[in-house]
């Protein structure tokens, strides 16, 4: 299994952060953003963004191959690269564009490594905080050199982030509901105690490899809804986090279609 140095990592996502991300940031020209499709927005600094990375981290770790979703948008096909054996880059160059169109903070760089169906390594870059956190499988969660774990003290309500279709149901249940508009910074709201728990309905590899290896890694409890393995591939169902294996049943319990 490929594993690299974390801080080689890290390294990378600071220097693109800085050359080619932040300089665009509330600097964007109208010719610099178009839609995918309707209301699935790309910038040039999301293009440029994943074309730096992508280049960098095979250098890092020749032999490796890339999905970008920026990558995937032109060309599908790649996505059949994560059933191989060789080492992928799992890339989000801007995780939260619509955020990043509008000014707005919440947005991040998502980085995996995955083998073999297997999310070895993730990272998420906040680049405006200077904010880092990865996870290696099997070694624990870091951010900013501290170790992350989760806390399972329930003494305040649930708060959480969820797809559009479950708020009604968790709202009547008595949940607090956030929406950041980045699957990176629910991420990294689940790290710091900001949100409990989230629940997401599409399940891109780009927006949750990372994540999900970081999650889990600090000690939270991450599964597909119906109690299957997380895994990086394209699929379909549904991903929930929660805090502990109670608060994930209970939840579990009202988002399931029987729920």
């Amino acid at each position: 299994m490929a594993i690299v140095a974390p801080e080689l990592v890290t390294k990378i996502l600071d220097e693109v952060s800085r050359d080619v991300i932040l300089p665009r940031f509330r600097a964007l020209g109208a010719q610099d953003i178009r839609e995918k499709k309707p209301g699935d927005l790309v910038t040039i600094a999301d293009t440029e963004a994943e074309r730096e990375l992508a280049r960098c981290l095979v250098e890092l770790l020749p032999g490796s191959r890339v999905v970008g979703e920026e990558g995937v948008s032109a060309d599908p096909a790649l996505l059949t690269l994560l059933a191989e054996s060789a080492p992928v880059w799992v890339i989000d160059p801007i995780d939260g564009t619509g955020n990043f169109v509008k000014g707005k903070s919440e947005f991040a760089i998502i980085v995996a490594l995955v083998q073999n169906q297997t999310t070895l390594q993730g990272w998420i870059h906040d680049p405006l905080l200077f904010r880092t956190s990865f996870a290696v499988k099997g070694s624990g969660a870091w951010c900013d050199g501290r170790r992350v774990r989760i806390s399972n003290d329930r003494s305040v309500p649930l708060i959480g982030a969820t797809a559009w279709r479950d708020r009604p149901t968790l709202e009547k249940a008595g949940l607090a509901l956030r929406q950041l508009g980045s699957a990176a910074h629910e991420y990294l709201a689940l790290l710091d105690g900001s949100l409990d728990f989230t629940c997401y309905r599409r399940l891109h590899p780009w927006d949750h490899a990372a994540g999900v290896l970081i999650y889990g890694e600090a000690g939270g409890i991450a599964a597909c809804l119906d109690g299957s393995a997380y895994r990086p591939i394209p699929q379909d169902g549904s991903l929930l986090m929660a805090p502990d294996a109670p608060s994930w049943r209970s939840l579990a319990d009202l988002l399931s279609p029987a729920g």
